[in-house]
């Protein structure tokens, strides 16, 4: 782990580097804003009560002092860029997902190749500025999972998350907790600033990211998270995440210069 007591020499240091299935980090932060942009495998980080799934194509911004834990989800290639809070007055500090362009995705790679010393003036000092440039446009979005925050609304969701692949309903939580549908629907949306089907639907579509990258098939993943169809499961992933899930498993392999973007959900807080 890097930059969580020294600070940063200059603007931005990129690296990169492979997790294997399975590896995991615990709760941390860092001296710096922190970019993970995935080539590979997914990426799970748990952040301000919220978990927060990276496939490829995307990066999570995280801005410094932000503590996360991750858990890396397949044979992960990841490029991070650790960058200055004060490089750029109108850097964002926001905690959010993003969709990496074509642009930035070579930027970033070629700067995980430059040396420790830049000379002022050097193609790679313009290009790590040029980065800067970038990420003053990117627009976050609410690509993640809150987990509720009462402990019997918590252990029903750690449930449905152990049995994806059931047709869990809003009636099920409240025959659980022995509550009205109408009294769970509105504590729901207290905790998790979302109405249940809304959660589970997000839910279902981080997990089967997880399981895609984790070498399930298309069909054995739209099973595993409740889906009955390879065709319906196919227009949900592809609605929200903007591609297909059977080019979801080639990237970086295909071209997706030309991808849908990402769908923006609503964010929690709204």
């Amino acid at each position: 782990m890097f930059y969580q007591t020294d600070r940063l020499k200059k603007n931005i240091c990129a690296i990169k580097y492979s997790y294997q299935h399975g590896i995991k980090e615990g709760v941390h932060d860092h001296q710096a804003i922190q970019l993970l942009h995935i080539l590979k495998g997914v990426i799970r980080v748990y952040a301000q009560d919220n978990c927060w799934v990276i496939p490829p194509s995307r990066g999570l911004l995280i801005p410094a002092g932000v503590p996360h834990s991750l858990v890396a989800v397949g044979s992960v290639d990841v490029r991070t860029l650790f960058i200055d809070p004060f490089a750029r007055a109108d850097l964002s500090n926001e905690l959010g997902i993003f969709q990496v362009s074509p642009l930035l995705r070579e930027l970033i790679n070629a700067a995980s190749d430059f040396p420790d010393g830049l000379e002022v003036s050097s193609r790679e000092e313009r290009i790590n500025e040029l980065i800067l440039d970038e990420l003053c446009l990117i627009h976050l979005t609410d690509f993640n999972v809150a987990m509720p925050i009462s402990k019997e609304l918590k252990a029903f969701c750690d449930r449905v998350s152990a049995h994806l692949e059931r047709p869990w309903e809003l009636a099920d939580v409240a025959s659980s907790l022995n509550v009205s549908a109408r009294t769970i629907s509105r504590k729901f949306h207290t905790e998790t600033g979302m109405s249940f089907g809304e959660w589970l639907r997000r839910f279902r579509l981080l997990k089967s990211m997880e399981l895609l990258a984790s070498g399930y098939s298309v069909m054995d993943a739209a099973v595993a998270v409740g889906y009955d169809s390879h065709s319906s499961f196919s227009t949900m992933f592809k609605k929200r995440i903007g591609i297909s899930p059977n080019s979801f498993v080639a990237y970086p392999s295909q071209d997706h210069e030309n991808e849908v973007s990402l769908i923006t959900e609503q964010s929690p807080s709204g």
